[in-house]
């Protein structure tokens, strides 16, 4: 017996992809920019709260697309006001999204500056050895959709918490792409994902805001730099030569730090900023005085 394709997720949808299908099941094609701001701006939850649309528009809708494709299964609080957010996927495979809180002076925690670090996969092939991701191994890619209905998980947990000002505003300053998975093996959802983003009829988020880390895929670096959107970019580095790189992350075998250092200069060339290289320090492997001075090398 074959099982029914699931739905696509609304949040997959651009404003010129809903207004296509919305003109073949005859319908008016500014629907679509309704239907989105009732996703982005209003941030409703049910189809039936789109009171705008007729009902037979919204029974369409509602058998035609995936509201929400992510459904929240936990949220563990630490001490330090970091929210992790355990998320399932319709095919029940489990991905985890965090908000990372930043107190600022002389206000209250609900004023906090808030990064949202968002997941591009479920599990990672890059078997980084101090990365819990990839134990598994890789499961699959998250599409666009899923993507995006991360971030919309965190503004319905973050609006409950903090009035907003202004409805078009997203619940949160900042997103990193560093959760499970290699972002840029997922290059093409990941850019649609931040497209929907950053699009007025979406989040309408600033690409300045978004930073994506990588573990050093050269080729996904260099594309990264022609994309028009100047998007931010962090080197998972966590070693200053091959022979420690090599130890404890294999991607470097592909792509040695005489490819990867050249990408990272030509794309803070092309966008005219400055990048981020991480460095997680590990005893006895990159915590050397020598890897300090070869670091700084790179670094300059």
């Amino acid at each position: 017996m074959l099982s029914t394709p699931a739905k696509p997720p609304l949040t997959g949808e651009t404003l010129d992809t809903l207004s296509a299908r919305l003109r073949e099941a005859g319908e008016p094609v500014f629907r679509a920019k309704q239907i989105l701001d009732w996703l982005y701006k209003k941030r409703v939850r049910t189809w039936d709260e789109m009171t705008n649309l007729s009902k037979p528009l919204r029974t369409w809708l509602a058998e035609t697309f995936e509201l929400m494709p992510v459904a929240l299964v936990f949220n563990k609080q630490s001490e330090d006001v970091t929210d992790k957010l355990l998320l399932e996927l319709g095919d029940k495979s489990l991905i985890e999204t965090v908000i990372i809180r930043v107190p600022q002076e002389g206000v209250g925690p609900e004023h906090s500056r808030k990064t949202i670090c968002i997941s591009t996969q479920v599990g990672c092939a890059m078997g980084c050895v101090f990365c819990a991701s990839g134990l598994a191994g890789l499961k699959r890619d998250l599409s666009a959709g899923e993507i995006v209905a991360q971030l919309l998980q965190v503004c319905y947990r973050e609006d409950a918490r903090t009035p907003r000002a202004r409805m078009e505003l997203a619940s949160f300053d900042n997103i990193v792409v560093m959760g499970m998975g290699e972002p840029l093996a997922n290059y093409e959802n990941l850019m649609s994902a931040l497209r929907i983003v950053n699009a007025p009829w979406g989040f309408g988020f600033g690409a300045r805001r978004v930073t994506i880390s990588t573990s050093g895929v050269v080729p996904k670096i260099l594309k990264l730099a022609e994309e028009p959107l100047g998007f931010r970019l962090a080197i998972s580095l966590h070693g200053a030569t091959n022979e420690v790189r090599n130890q404890i992350m294999p991607v470097n075998k592909k792509f040695p730090l005489e490819e990867l250092i050249p990408a990272a200069k030509a794309f803070a060339r092309k966008h005219g900023r400055m990048l981020t290289l991480e460095f997680i320090l590990i005893e006895d492997i990159n915590d050397s005085l020598e890897q300090a001075k070869k670091l700084a090398v790179i670094a300059r």
